[in-house]
């Protein structure tokens, strides 16, 4: 569906214009998507990409500053974030060996196998992207590449 209508019509001043609101439309459309996923496991998207980026160290751990380097949103409070998997024993949180003012945080194997489990149904949420074709798939993501420089 064009932008035009799914805003109800919006005049844009120029190119750009219709870009930035497509682009920020297009993000907000698929979070809620992926929201709702998320949702149904306890968890949020934040929490989903701590253990994303946890499950690729395993079986080694990463201090939160490095989990932060490597989250999608680096706005997120990653301690807080952790703590939040501490509580539902999803991660493994350990005064770091070799500097004592920092904790190591490593995903646990409840954590390994609730991702694990997602993997399967993260095919589901991925028909969102169906209305596209591979070629368009690479194309898209060649140009969104681009955009960033």
């Amino acid at each position: 569906m064009k932008i035009e209508d799914e805003i109800k019509g919006e005049d844009f001043v120029s190119v750009q214009h219709k870009l930035r609101v497509n682009l920020n439309f297009t993000y907000l459309w698929t979070q809620d998507q992926l929201q709702h996923f998320f949702a149904g496991y306890g968890l949020t998207a934040q929490q989903y990409n701590v253990l994303r980026i946890l499950r690729g160290a395993f079986p080694h751990s990463y201090t939160t500053s490095q989990i932060l380097d490597r989250m999608l949103e680096k706005n997120a409070g990653v301690s807080r974030l952790v703590d939040r998997l501490l509580k539902k024993e999803l991660v493994i949180k350990e005064v770091s060996a070799k500097d004592k003012r920092l904790v190591d945080v490593t995903i646990s194997y409840k954590g390994h196998a609730l991702c694990e489990r997602m993997d399967e149904e993260m095919k589901q949420v991925d028909s969102i992207y169906n209305n596209l074709d591979l070629e368009e798939m690479d194309q898209l993501n060649h140009l969104l590449d681009k955009l960033r420089g």
